[in-house]
């Protein structure tokens, strides 16, 4: 059920999974972003090793009409290698937190790739010709003695195996103070966003040494500080506008066209806290962890630790639909602070037509929430129903009281187990669900 049309249900199957099948996992192998690009032929991840894998959609299978093509590996490159602040004495990890496509303008593809404090613009092009035929230059390499040249000829290019290359075409640094939780490409791709938990600058791309500070929430005392900026994103359409979440489950929306700071927001989004909930707890599982437009740019979602809200831009007060993600936990609260789960940040994406949104859990469960229909589902990503076109069985948490058969208790959740990084194909039903690991891709069944 839950497709890319909405109203129409649909089963969701296993496709593939990419990742070491073994239980002793490297730190550097945990996969930290995932996105497709604009098209959904490619799908980028990064790792916290500072490496990016991209998967190239293959060409439809003709002969058999069920089949869509496979995601392979494409390119593998070390984006980002680990640093040294000796400033401050601090090791700055390798680790990607986001990628961001670009538009294809010609042959080539480009991603913007970020770890704590350095942003890259990367090209990724393909070669399939080589030239032969030099005149100082033997076939080896090694240069010929000029005297020794008595004719003269025209290089030529031969076809040669395909060979795609990455190379990073600008490099971004030494313009955050703090962590880089966000970046965001504008609308008129020419500019980008970095945020931090602080601050928001505004880039070219193609200028690396300077960048404008458009929102900086850094107090003058720092014992003041009462919220930090967790995520942010620029309006689709809009190239003026875009949104900043905080951890203290608020959202602003600013223009950039009414100052160069943009202090101070044109709408605040922010839902009051109904006291019956009141406790210790609340500020963390407040904080939102993802903000994210619809395509169309009438609606936000944000994502905070137990919840999915759906915000439309012309009203303030309270959003417009709330999903709740796993309400079981709520009673789980004091656990998932002692073992720092409370502050897991669990990101949420929509699908192609806005008629649905994902998002992560525990125990390598994702949801998916229909937006029409108003139903929802879980599903499980699990090598145990990895035989391709196997349809995916709901799956039911059982908060408390007698367990029905199918249903898991909420006490034998895996915690260790969970979905942080999710992203849907911008045309199709198409799915990719990061464990910690490994990538699973799914697709619906198609008849």
């Amino acid at each position: 059920m839950l497709g890319a049309g909405g109203g129409n249900d649909i089963q969701w199957c296993f496709s593939q999974v990419k990742g070491a099948v073994d239980d002793d996992v490297a730190e550097a192998d945990i996969i930290s972003t995932v996105e497709f690009n604009h098209s959904g032929e490619l799908l980028a991840t990064g790792d916290k090793g500072g490496r990016v894998v991209i998967f190239q959609q293959e060409q439809e299978n003709k002969t058999q009409s069920h089949s869509r093509g496979e995601y392979n590996v494409y390119s593998t490159f070390q984006s980002h290698e680990p640093e040294f602040d000796y400033l401050k004495s601090l090791e700055i990890e390798e680790k990607i937190n986001k990628i961001r496509w670009l538009p294809q303008k010609n042959a080539a593809q480009f991603l913007l790739s970020t770890n704590d404090k350095t942003i890259k613009l990367w090209k990724i092009s393909e070669r399939d010709k080589r030239p032969e035929g030099y005149n100082l230059k033997e076939e080896d390499g090694r240069y010929r003695d000029p005297t020794t040249v008595t004719t003269l000829r025209v290089p030529v290019f031969r076809p040669m195996d395909l060979m795609v290359e990455a190379s990073p075409r600008r490099i971004f640094a030494n313009a955050h103070t703090y962590h880089i939780n966000s970046i965001s490409i504008n609308s008129d791709y020419e500019t980008y966003l970095s945020a931090d938990d602080l601050r928001i600058n505004l880039w070219h791309l193609e200028i690396t040494d300077r960048s404008f500070n458009i929102v900086d929430i850094k107090p003058a005392n720092m014992e003041e500080l009462t919220e930090v900026i967790t995520a942010a994103e620029f309006h689709p359409n809009s190239c003026n506008t875009f949104v900043y979440s905080s951890s203290k489950g608020t959202i602003r929306l600013c223009d950039m066209r009414a100052s160069a700071l943009c202090d101070r927001h044109s709408k605040l989004f922010e839902e009051p806290e109904d006291p019956s909930n009141r406790s210790f707890f609340s500020e963390i599982i407040s904080s939102i962890s993802d903000v994210k437009f619809s395509h169309s740019g009438r609606y936000m979602m944000t994502r905070d630790y137990l919840s999915v809200k759906i915000w439309d831009l012309n009203m303030e007060n309270r959003p417009v639909e709330t999903y709740q993600v796993h309400e079981y936990l709520r009673s789980k609260l004091c656990s998932l602070y002692e073992n720092d789960c409370i502050f897991d940040k669990f990101e949420c994406c929509w699908n192609g037509s806005d008629s649905i949104v994902m998002t992560g859990s525990y125990n390598n469960f994702f949801r998916m929430f229909d937006r029409n229909t108003k139903r929802d589902i879980t599903l499980e990503a699990s090598r145990e129903n990895n035989k391709p076109r196997t349809v995916l069985k709901p799956r039911k948490v059982c908060a408390s009281g007698k367990r029905k058969k199918d249903e898991i208790s909420v006490d034998s959740l895996d915690f260790n187990k969970k979905i942080l990084h999710t992203a849907w194909h911008p045309k199709e039903n198409i799915i990719a669900v990061a464990t910690t690991n490994n990538l699973y891709i799914f697709q619906d069944k198609m008849n």
